[in-house]
């Protein structure tokens, strides 16, 4: 395959991140992780299409760049498009979406319960309730935490926010179909066998109270692909980007 004239800056990430997006037909390469703002304005004068930000570096791109609003919830960057400035998003929230509705889940009319510790974690799950969902519980380890998650729910989902520790959240929960643990525990005794459980933060092996877990495997490949739609402007397959997916962790 023939490689891409324009180059892709690699933020963190190992050499054999480098080569194998070469294998793609990229011409990826490892920039400097201090001073990002600097780096950021490098790439643009250099003509960089974009940018793929390692995990230890999302919080400190968040500041140096132009963030979206999905970006700004979670507090962290994972691709940039350099296209009349850095353009910063947060590709992973948005893949959770693809990996749900590739699932085949009957979403539409149906109920989450998002569990998480604050409205950073909870952000990640967000975009789940754009995918026809009537009702989301937001529960956060305090209420105000769970409020200002609620607020970025579509208008026309009802939204329950509450605290962890609200005895509410059981019954809520009894009545959800997904739950979908985006940060700290997952409370003993709230997953029944008609539950779809989603796991963000791999604690669990498997569903509690004989649920189903849904299978993220595919979800690196997925967060990737969006990564470089909005980092270099191509479209690639999950299928496609496996072995990749490999050398960027």
């Amino acid at each position: 395959m023939q490689a891409s004239d324009t180059p892709l800056a690699l933020i963190g990430y190992p050499g054999p991140a480098a080569r194998a997006l070469r294998e793609l037909g990229l011409v990826a390469l490892a920039t400097p992780t201090e001073h990002l703002k600097e780096v950021m304005d490098a790439c643009m004068t250099l003509g960089f299409s974009g940018a793929l930000v390692h995990p230890s570096q999302e919080s400190c791109a968040l500041d140096a760049t132009q963030a979206d609003a999905t970006a700004r919830r979670v507090g962290r960057v994972d691709a940039v498009a350099f296209s009349a400035g850095a353009h910063g998003t947060f590709a992973l929230a948005d893949a959770l979406g693809d990996m749900l509705e590739a699932s085949g889940y009957a979403s539409r009319g149906a109920s989450a319960v998002l569990l998480g510790t604050d409205m950073h974690d909870l952000a990640l799950a967000l975009p789940l309730s754009r995918l026809g969902f009537s009702a989301v519980g937001v529960a956060a380890a305090n209420t105000p935490d769970a409020e200002r998650a609620a607020r970025d729910l579509p208008a026309g989902v009802r939204a329950f926010p509450l605290s962890r520790q609200d005895s509410a959240l059981m019954g809520l929960a009894e009545r959800a179909d997904l739950l979908v643990l985006t940060g700290g525990h997952f409370p003993a005794g709230l997953a029944q066998p008609y539950h779809t459980v989603v796991d963000l933060t791999g604690q669990l092996a498997a569903a509690p109270g004989g649920a189903t877990l849904l299978d993220l495997s595919a979800l690196p490949a997925r967060r990737l692909a969006r990564q470089l739609a909005h980092a270099t402007g191509q479209r690639f397959h999950p299928e496609e980007l496996m072995g990749v997916v490999a050398a960027l962790t």
